[in-house]
């Protein structure tokens, strides 16, 4: 029986971004496209400490809730990021005996350095685009990031709606 054909989506269309969105994921914008290299906050940290800036102070449940992963796998991550001095534990004043992680100045500092040089890294390979195709892509990712949180259930809250620390 073949596969269900989405409205308005191409069958040839699926294999290539099937794949492309592969080699995307293998890619790292950061120390391999920077000159000189540097050091880099792994990913995984990236995604974990960019939640909790955007989302404020989270419980290791919470933060396993939102990214879909066991507590024990973000627990070990939480502690990795805590002895770097990323993240600090703190009493959940909703919660009596149970902790917070909200990100230390120098998390918010690695993080905002990150970002800055991952900005740096996608301007060097977006430099031959044109501001038009780059705003496309912008849009059309976006979008795409979107209806998968729409279908996973596990939207990314807003980085405009941020609190303010």
């Amino acid at each position: 029986m073949p596969a269900r054909r989405e409205k308005g989506v191409p069958d040839n269309a699926i294999p290539v971004i099937a794949y492309q969105t592969l080699l995307l994921g293998r890619h790292r914008h950061g120390p391999a496209l920077r000159p000189g290299g540097g050091a880099a906050l792994e990913r995984s940290a990236v995604i974990l400490l960019s939640r909790i800036q955007v989302q404020g102070p989270m419980s290791i449940r919470r933060l396993s809730e939102a990214f879909g992963l066991d507590a024990s796998t973000v627990n070990r991550q939480a502690n990795s990021m805590i002895r770097a001095g990323l993240l600090v534990r703190m009493p959940d004043p909703d919660a009596g005996m149970a902790r917070l992680l909200r990100l230390t100045p120098e998390g918010a500092r690695r993080l905002a350095e990150e970002r800055a040089a991952n900005a740096r890294s996608l301007g060097r390979v977006l430099a031959a685009w044109t501001p038009e195709d780059t705003a496309v892509f912008a849009e059309f990712l976006t979008r795409f990031n979107q209806d998968i949180e729409a279908l996973s259930g596990r939207p990314w809250p807003d980085p405009a709606a941020a609190p303010r620390t």
